[in-house]
């Protein structure tokens, strides 16, 4: 038997995965939680599987703190626990398909796929075997086939906080580099996307799918 984690925070969804997962004959749930926190702990005290199902993001807030996200975890996950993650979101867009697979992450799908490719991606993930979504697999080939078109992680983690309206200073300390190394990342960026300011390069990126 596959033994499986669910980590989403929408209860919703996890009967949902829930009921794809024990429909299988191969295949049980044997946790489920709300929080990327909670999934760690339950890993940090003893809990095994042989796949995560992982959510990229969580809402709400942890003891006054922003909710760990997906990607993070995954990086924990895989590293402290050597265990497969197959995230399974509705967030499609560069950004959060190269921070999971930089990650570490096994797979990649989106929560609209059939039940059939979900079933197969988590006997690929347990079996170490790397599973992308039809659509996840076409944004990487685009990106693999106009790489001077598309943007670092680093350079589309620099337009996210643009977007969340951080000024050069702030993104400088957030990320810990020199406010000449964010600058140096807008002027790449506008180069690729054709665009002339950091506020149309974020408008940019968001119409074409990256943020």
């Amino acid at each position: 038997m596959i033994d499986v984690v669910l980590a989403d925070d929408h209860p919703v969804v996890r009967a949902g995965l829930r009921a794809v997962v024990d429909g299988q004959p191969d295949m049980r749930v044997v946790h489920e939680t709300g929080t990327a926190e909670d999934l760690l702990a339950w890993l940090d005290d003893g809990g095994r599987a042989d796949v995560v199902l992982l959510d990229l993001r969580f809402g709400g807030a942890g003891r006054g703190r922003p909710r760990l996200g997906g990607a993070e975890a995954t990086g924990t996950v895989v590293h402290r626990h050597a265990t497969p993650v197959l995230v399974v979101t509705t967030y499609g867009t560069d950004a959060d398909i190269l921070a999971a697979v930089e990650a570490g992450a096994t797979g990649y799908l989106l929560k609209d796929a059939p039940t059939e490719e979900l079933a197969r991606a988590i006997r690929s993930a347990a079996a170490g075997e790397v599973t992308l979504g039809a659509d996840v697999q076409r944004r990487l080939l685009g990106r693999m086939r106009s790489p001077g078109e598309t943007l670092s992680a680093r350079e589309l983690e620099v337009l996210r906080l643009v977007t969340a309206g951080r000024s050069n200073d702030a993104i400088a300390r957030e990320l810990f580099v020199s406010v000449a190394t964010v600058k140096s990342h807008l002027a790449h960026i506008n180069t690729k996307l054709g665009t002339q300011s950091r506020t149309e390069a974020a408008a940019v990126a968001r119409e074409r799918g990256m943020l």
